[in-house]
């Protein structure tokens, strides 16, 4: 893991925002997301989803989070907002265990994980929240890794 000149300082770019939407559990709730998000050409690259009998919590990593938030807000879904730590794994899934090795030999706590759909520059990535972003971020990119920012997504 070279730490070479291109890799981003904690400082450059904007952090990856998560969107959780909160739905009924109800058939077609998540497809009516998907279709909005659709129709206003925001494209979703990264999920995870929590499901319980009454409702289900939906984590999106999207394209544009600034255009979902708004027509959440003007449709009057209920959502909310997370900055989250997103790492790219250049040398593929392997090196996975290297990277939460990073954040636990910091002694920093992950709350949840979950992949991307997209692989950005063509290597699978990782969406973590953690304890303290800028720390996880700092701490992984002296490590080496590449920590993305939500322009490496939005292009």
């Amino acid at each position: 893991m070279d730490n070479d000149s291109n890799s981003p300082s904690v400082k450059d770019g904007t952090p990856i925002r998560q969107i959780a939407v909160f739905l009924p559990n109800r058939t077609g709730a998540f497809v009516a997301i998907l279709d909005l998000m659709k129709s206003n050409h925001v494209l979703v690259l990264g999920l995870s989803v929590q499901d319980s009998i009454d409702n289900t919590v939906v984590r999106l990593i999207v394209s544009d989070p600034d255009t979902v938030e708004t027509v959440f807000i003007e449709r009057g879904i209920p959502f909310n907002s997370t900055d989250l730590v997103v790492v790219e794994l250049r040398d593929g899934a392997d090196q996975m265990p290297a990277c939460l090795r990073t954040l636990l030999n910091a002694e920093t706590n992950i709350h949840f994980i979950y992949p991307l759909l997209t692989q950005p520059n063509g290597n699978p990535a990782l969406a973590l929240c953690v304890e303290d972003n800028q720390f996880g971020d700092s701490i992984l990119s002296k490590a080496g890794f590449r920590v993305l920012r939500q322009e490496d997504l939005s292009r």
